[in-house]
């Protein structure tokens, strides 16, 4: 699954939004060409994709290009409980151990925008990571923000006095290393192969004081549920789906989806087309099933509900309706309220 079009929820961007807040920027800076606004980003079960935080991240990094450490200051903030119930299996595992299984098992359910694989060696187990983005600055940003996580999730899974054994960092000791190292609380070595979390083998075996048997297979059942169902959703039609009706007026144009979605309208047609779908589809399943939300719960009357649906008149969205159930609105309406499930004679409507 590409950590672009991977669905996430919008935690993450959020957390990123207060960090540029102390650092003098607004919501709307942060936002500026990700597709999203900040009414989405706190509605309950939203969810993002993973090139719309990339964006956000972009800006904060174009607004901020001199700040030191922004990723680690970033990563620190992510402590287990913003990670949802990825983050309680982690606390609930036996040891750091399993808690490190179970964190890479479902790292598609993290915020991480990279691979991350373990390796043991001696008396060091460490969890290298790999950026899987394209543009260096960004890389560099969300490598060591999941540094400041596992820092972070360390403490919060061990104790507030954990320490990791070492971390290292592929670039040359800068100026700003002083700083750096009272943010991670110790001195990364510099100049090495890899960016890398390491802790102490000796100690990854040992008990966690939060260790529950039945929680933690509760929750590593949850995550593998969870992540079934993102993944359904991950397809390009499902993204579609999820944006289409984004605006506060009518659906997203093609080339508007496209644009929301990070994507060239061209390549929109041809990823839809191999997954058997096209935005006309789309449009019309996402049309349909708006309308009957829309008339079943709510008491708009029909020219409102056309108009939110982005028909330029009454009498086009009847038409559509009718196509789509044999019924008009306004008799489906009814036909639901009074609990008659049963469709109506097309014959009978004329």
């Amino acid at each position: 699954m590409s950590v672009l079009t991977a669905l996430r929820a919008p935690t993450s961007a959020l957390l990123i939004t207060r960090l540029a807040a102390e650092h003098g920027l607004t919501e709307s800076d942060c936002l500026r060409h990700s597709g999203l606004s900040a009414d989405h980003l706190r509605r309950p079960g939203a969810l993002i994709t993973g090139a719309q935080e990339i964006a956000i991240i972009t800006n904060l990094l174009d607004a901020l290009p001199d700040t030191p450490g922004l990723g680690f200051a970033a990563g620190l903030r992510y402590h287990a409980t913003a990670h949802g119930i990825w983050g309680y299996a982690l606390i609930s595992s036996r040891s750091l151990r399993d808690a490190i299984d179970v964190g890479l098992r479902f790292l598609d359910l993290s915020y991480s925008f990279c691979r991350i694989t373990t390796t043991e060696s001696g008396r060091d187990l460490a969890l290298v990571i790999t950026p899987e983005v394209g543009d260096p600055r960004v890389a560099r940003f969300v490598a060591e923000r999941d540094i400041g996580i596992i820092a972070t999730l360390h403490r919060d899974i061990t104790g507030p006095e954990a320490e990791m054994r070492a971390v290292r960092l592929p670039y040359p000791r800068p100026p700003t290393a002083r700083r750096i190292a009272e943010t991670l609380s110790l001195t990364p070595n510099y100049g090495q192969q890899d960016y890398a979390a390491v802790f102490d083998a000796a100690t990854v075996d040992a008990p966690l004081p939060q260790a529950d048997p039945y929680t933690a297979a509760l929750t590593t059942d949850q995550c593998s549920d969870l992540l079934s169902r993102r993944r359904a959703r991950t397809s390009l039609a499902g993204q579609v789906r999820e944006v289409l009706f984004a605006g506060r007026r009518g659906a997203l144009s093609e080339t508007e989806t496209a644009t929301a979605l990070h994507l060239s309208t061209r390549t929109l047609r041809r990823q839809l087309a191999a997954e058997g779908q096209s935005y006309r589809t789309l449009l019309d399943e996402g049309r349909s099933a708006l309308a009957r939300e829309l008339l079943s719960g709510t008491d708009l009357p029909t020219a409102a509900i056309a108009d939110r649906l982005g028909y330029s008149e009454a009498a086009s969205f009847t038409r559509a309706f009718q196509r789509w159930t044999g019924s008009t609105p306004l008799r489906w309406r009814h036909a639901q309220r009074r609990g008659d499930m049963t469709p109506p004679d097309p014959a009978a409507i004329r």
